[in-house]
């Protein structure tokens, strides 16, 4: 073999041949024989064959396996050793020491990918070929990974300080002192940045292409007390949600000029939505505010409470059901929908459709789209912000508040809006108010100004600041904290794409979404968790059937105030032609029905304070066992980050979901 390097010696092969006929030993080199003149005794001659067979056998063994093995086990600990100084560069943030890591680290590679060569011939093994062809895949993979990597540096250089790096050429940084300035630079750089993003896709594309080659169901669940299989396809599940990121990049750059207001000036709607009290879209419709933007600055116009909109309001739509039902409050004299309720349909652009439509017969101001936000949005800027003053309304932070067990900011909000006690409906059910507090008018006017603080604070911060402050806006997005609905087609498609539009997805495949309703009032969200089960099986007729268990429950004591009963509508969007087998947990149960090409399950149950709830449906898919099936799970926006379980037999998968998650599952 000529690919064998000069650093590994091999032995000389030495086989000594016993004395045959008590004549005198002599030593015969490997390859040499003596023709036999008769069998037996301790020259026999078939014992001379199989020694020299075995002899063979080593040699084969160690040209083929045993020093190959040892070049390849080098130099895997020498690319070992630089994925791990390349892991330490990327942990100090320094694109300088990450750029040289990454270049040690391909050297390493592709020494390695050289040296794995020797190990081709094993592909055509049964059983060992499997592996030997996906660490094939593993490495190319690799290599085109180290390749983006240092296309994503170029990228990411000329914003390194608000990314959080260091290290970075001085010129990149030059005059840009605030975040208001980063923003102006950044918006200025974005035609320059729309080609690198098309190389980065490039190769993320080969990277999944070689990935996919590699099917995890082939390993084994567990080696000793180490998880293998579970591990390979986290792993694979990672890069195709970046993968997926990437590729919806490029569209909300391309955006960017439009809803910053580069090309023109911009008005929006910005919609609050109050999460503690959830509703389909994020929660309870609690006020509004015009903003203004032209040249990525923010300028705000007005801000107002939803129910001073809602009186200027005459309700024509009629309302949904549950809604009349266990709302009741003025939908017990009229069963006609008001406008802070019309985000009762779970996707985001369908419900502000309608609330659009109808808000426009008030008067409202028109705007070139709606932007929603929940209060976890003000937790994360003022996180990386710390305590700011508002004028007029004191300080907030996000200390722990000991009278709520919550955030100060999350406190004040609440405390001030129900200053003097919440509005009271008649409990006859007659749909009038028997008490209203003197602040009613305008109880959410602390939100407009709040808003307005920490924006311009935000943009007023230094540089220092940057990298809590993008963390912050990236996760607000990420997470369904912000939800935009813009009127401009393109832009729309761009903000779909990146998962910010609030959409109730088109899905092959198995499909999961809880969308959860607060219909009484109360604050009961801030304290409650839910955890989600999801078991499947196959069934006497082939067909999968799976158990969906939620869980609810509620750990904080009874206040009357923030935390009561928790009155909830919940719907569970499974695939369209899904057979319900049983429903239970519920006190009111709907007709399943279908809604956005989904199959729904609907129904009320009470969650009490320090009580739990537990929710459970068996259903059947209607398709059958698949090698390839897969399973998207659409978190529902103003959550947190409830705890999912899959299990399928033996095997089971725990995460908290952030955002929507697919995933590949085999039954």
């Amino acid at each position: 073999m000529n690919v064998m390097p000069e650093d590994i010696s091999i032995p000389q092969i030495k086989v000594d041949t016993p004395p045959v006929g008590g004549t005198e030993q002599r030593s015969e080199p490997v390859g040499e024989s003596s023709v036999p003149q008769k069998t037996g005794g301790d020259g026999n001659p078939k014992k001379k064959k199989i020694l020299l067979g075995i002899a063979i056998a080593l040699v084969v063994i160690l040209l083929l396996i045993v020093v190959p093995g040892l070049i390849v086990y080098r130099k895997a600990m020498k690319l070992k050793a630089s994925v791990g100084a390349l892991t330490a560069a990327a942990k100090s943030q320094n694109l300088l020491e990450i750029s040289k890591e990454i270049g040690n680290t391909k050297t390493a590679l592709k020494s390695l990918k050289s040296s794995y060569k020797l190990f081709s011939w094993t592909k055509i093994v049964p059983f060992l070929g499997i592996y030997t062809k996906d660490i094939g895949h593993a490495l190319n993979a690799g290599e085109y990974g180290l390749e983006t990597g240092e296309v994503v540096l170029m990228a990411v250089e000329p914003y390194a300080d608000i990314l959080g790096f260091n290290g970075q050429k001085e010129e990149a940084g030059d005059g840009t002192k605030t975040a208001q300035e980063r923003i102006d630079f950044i918006v200025k750089s974005i035609p320059s940045l729309i080609p690198r993003i098309d190389e980065i896709a490039m190769k993320v594309s080969k990277i999944k292409t070689e990935l996919d080659e590699i099917n995890p169901d082939q390993y084994p669940v567990r080696i000793g007390e180490n998880e293998v299989r579970s591990k390979v396809k986290k792993g694979l599940e990672l890069f195709d949600e970046v993968a997926s990121f990437v590729s919806s990049g490029k569209p909300i750059l391309e955006a960017a000029p439009y809803l910053l207001g580069i090309d023109e000036e911009r008005q929006y709607l910005l919609l609050f939505q109050n999460d503690k009290e959830l509703r389909p879209t994020g929660g309870f419709l609690t006020a509004y505010s015009i903003m203004k933007v032209n040249q990525a600055k923010f300028t705000p116009v007005s801000s107002n409470d939803i129910y001073n909109l809602d009186a200027k309001y005459k309700p024509s739509l009629p309302a949904p059901d549950p809604i009349i039902k266990y709302l009741k409050g003025p939908y017990v004299l009229s069963k006609k929908l008001r406008l802070r309720d019309m985000n009762w349909i779970p996707d985001f652009e369908e419900s502000m459709k309608v609330f659009m439509e109808e808000a426009d017969k008030v008067g409202l101001e028109k705007v070139d789209g709606v932007i929603s936000v929940d209060t976890q949005v003000l937790v994360y800027l003022l996180d990386a912000l710390g305590r700011i003053g508002v004028p007029g309304f004191g300080n907030f932070s996000t200390e722990i508040e000991p009278k709520c067990n919550c955030p100060q900011v999350i406190y004040e909000l609440e405390s001030f809006a129900d200053t003097e006690g919440p509005i009271v409906w008649d409990p006859a059910g007659t749909g009038k108010i028997i008490y209203a507090p003197a602040n009613y008018d305008n109880r959410k006017k602390i939100i407009g100004p709040l808003m307005n603080s920490i924006l311009a604070n935000a943009l007023g911060q230094p540089k220092d600041k940057l990298p809590g402050l993008f963390e912050a806006a990236f996760k607000s997005l990420t997470e369904k904290h912000v939800l935009f609905y813009l009127f401009d087609d393109k832009t729309q498609e761009a903000v779909k794409s990146f998962g910010i539009a609030g959409k109730i997805k088109d899905f092959n495949g198995d499909y999961l979404h809880i969308n959860d309703a607060n219909l009484g009032g109360r604050k009961s969200n801030l304290y409650v968790t839910q955890e989600v089960e999801q078991d499947f099986s196959v069934g006497k007729d082939g067909n999968i059937e799976k158990t969906v268990t939620i869980t609810y429950k509620n750990p904080e004591k009874y206040d009357g105030w923030l935390n009561s009963v928790l009155p909830n509508w919940v719907r569970i969007y499974v695939p369209k032609g899904s057979e319900l087998i049983s429903f239970e947990g519920v006190e009111d149960k709907a007709d399943t029905y279908e809604e956005f090409d989904k199959t729904v399950f609907a129904g009320y149950f009470q969650l009490r304070p320090e009580g739990i709830s537990k929710v459970t449906l068996r259903y059947k898919l209607p398709f059958g066992k698949s090698d390839d099936l897969k399973l998207l799970i659409q978190k529902q926006p103003g959550t947190d980050s409830p705890m999912y379980r899959l299990r399928i037999g033996k095997s089971e998968e725990e995460f908290f979901l952030k955002t929507d998650k697919e995933v590949k599952i085999r039954i």
